[in-house]
């Protein structure tokens, strides 16, 4: 395993400095990922923009992710409209029932605690029905699609660790034998590691195509929460 990391920090250094070969991925391959790319950011910045508006208080939106890790029930807070609503009511009675004022404000706090809990009741919704699922796919399928991604990356620089030494012991033949084994066994060697470097990358890269494919599906599932 050390060797392997070691092949890899090297093949990776010789990259970036060009001198070197790399495998690249399809066309088709390419415009996936950079679909997952852009699906993964601009899902981040709904969530958090929707967040922002449905609870403006940065303190409470921390203090209800804690809540939600540790699995219990969010604390119930009054929103300006409750607020209002009850000082509102509380002055009309101080103010008395049966005068005209007071009735007024009693009358109108009823209404804005009304507002208040249609306020309540969307802010539920909206994330039951579309911040909980877009999160959902961020910290499920997205961190899986990563994760692959990461993967495929790392078998690709075996891949091409391997052809580089395939080259290079094709390039030995015909010299003499070095701590007693031959150019040609070095090479074929060298070719049967290709291969199955190859086999590796090919099949992570079936595996990784096929999560990369399956964002379609997840932004018809957004599609129908945003209608929810």
């Amino acid at each position: 395993e050390a060797g392997s990391t070691i092949s890899r920090v090297v093949q990776l250094t010789e990259e970036k400095l060009g001198t070197t070969e790399r495998t690249e991925y399809d066309l088709h391959f390419q415009n996936l990922a950079e679909r997952a790319d852009v699906t993964k950011t601009w899902t981040e910045k709904i969530v958090r923009d929707t967040e922002s508006v449905l609870i403006p208080n940065p303190q409470n939106r921390v203090e209800d992710f804690i809540f939600e890790k540790i699995e219990k029930s969010k604390p119930k807070r009054l929103s300006n409209l409750e607020h209002l609503a009850l000082d509102m009511i509380e002055a009309g009675g101080d103010f008395g029932q049966d005068m005209p004022y007071g009735q007024a404000l009693i009358k109108v706090g009823q209404a804005e605690q009304k507002l208040g809990q249609c306020e309540h009741d969307f802010i539920a919704t909206s994330g039951i029905c579309f911040t909980q699922p877009l999160r959902k796919f961020l910290d499920g399928e997205m961190k899986t699609i990563s994760k692959e991604r990461g993967i495929l990356e790392t078998k690709r620089l075996d891949l091409d660790a391997c052809k580089n030494r395939v080259k290079k012991a094709r390039s030995m033949l015909g010299q003499q034998s070095k701590d007693g084994i031959s150019p040609e066994a070095v090479l074929e060697q060298a070719e049967r590691d290709l291969r199955v470097a190859q086999a590796e990358f090919d099949r992570q890269s079936e595996i990784t195509k096929l999560l990369l494919d399956g964002i379609s599906t997840s932004q018809a599932s957004h599609l129908r929460h945003l209608h929810a």
